[in-house]
């Protein structure tokens, strides 16, 4: 059995990813702003156990006290999930400074703090699984804050697989594609098909979809910085007609 700890775990890919936790019959501690019992219901549901922690990441001491109240209610973390993000979109002339810092402070600054505080606190076998964005390797416009924030995790994760991989800690990223969340709930419909229409499988993903690739990632032994795409091939396709 192990211990989960996932962000952004009340909806989308995050609470997908908590499920397929407990399906295994796994610990999760499940975080977010909102209301988490529903997710933690699914978890108990599947097999599993759970652990609320209602918490803002951003919060001046949030990735502090998530990981204060994650070691003191699951008694030791051996899967992390950096999966909590925000997206504020526009193009580069009206991006305020505060909409910049905000989606970076969420999407990057807390992740990296959070990791640095459980870091210290996971043994040999333990995981770091970081959610990136397709948007993190690759120019959209109007999407500099969450394309600087999922860049910027793809660094860290890159670090992070190096200076962890002596105490036998592995960090990977996985990419998801173009998946049916409340973010791109957003998104109108004309956007909607033309992303559609470059994404080589012609559909968006369910979150399900990604929480196995996640599970699997985080079982993996031997494998730390790799980067996995779950996109239905739109960045071996990219620009595509």
């Amino acid at each position: 059995m192990r211990r989960w700890l996932i962000t952004g775990a009340g909806s989308g890919i995050g609470a997908a990813v908590a499920e397929q936790a407990g399906k295994a019959g796994d610990s999760v501690g499940v975080v977010g702003r909102r209301d988490l019992a529903a997710i933690a219901g699914q978890v108990e549901a599947a097999g599993g156990t759970a652990v609320q922690i209602q918490q803002d990441l951003a919060a001046p001491e949030g990735p502090e006290a998530i990981a204060a109240a994650a070691l003191e209610a699951l008694g030791g973390v051996d899967v992390l999930v950096n999966n909590a993000a925000m997206h504020i979109g526009g193009r580069l002339d009206r991006i305020t400074d505060e909409d910049y810092r905000a989606v970076l402070e969420v999407g990057l600054i807390a992740p990296f703090r959070l990791t640095r505080q459980l870091a210290a606190e996971m043994d040999p076998g333990a995981a770091i699984v970081n959610v990136g964005a397709v948007v993190g390797l690759r120019g959209f416009p109007g999407d500099s804050p969450y394309g600087s924030a999922k860049g910027g995790i793809a660094g860290l994760t890159q670090v992070l697989a190096i200076e962890l991989a002596r105490r036998g800690i592995t960090a990977n990223l996985v990419v998801p594609g173009f998946t049916d969340t409340e973010m791109t709930e957003e998104v109108d419909e004309s956007a909607r098909e033309r992303i559609i229409a470059g994404i080589p499988l012609r559909r968006t993903a369910a979150p399900a979809e990604i929480a196995e690739v996640v599970h699997w990632v985080a079982s993996s032994t031997y494998m730390t910085g790799a980067v996995v795409p779950v996109d239905g091939g739109l960045m071996a396709g990219f620009g595509m007609p």
